[in-house]
């Protein structure tokens, strides 16, 4: 299962996006989304998300 990000708690920092080993995040507007095709699953942009704001879907 991918992982997503809530764009409500999102603060835009990039930590996730820098953490995933599969670049399958990407910038929107002034946060950032999952990629649900390219995600392993792997659960490292979660374990670096500073406000929890991802989580498995």
């Amino acid at each position: 299962m991918a992982y997503q990000i809530d764009v409500n708690v999102c603060v835009g920092c990039g930590a996730c996006a820098a953490n995933c080993p599969v670049s399958a995040i990407d910038p929107k507007d002034d946060k950032y989304e999952v990629k649900e095709d390219t995600c392993v699953s792997c659960g490292a942009c979660e374990s670096s998300c500073p406000t929890g704001a991802i989580s498995q879907k």
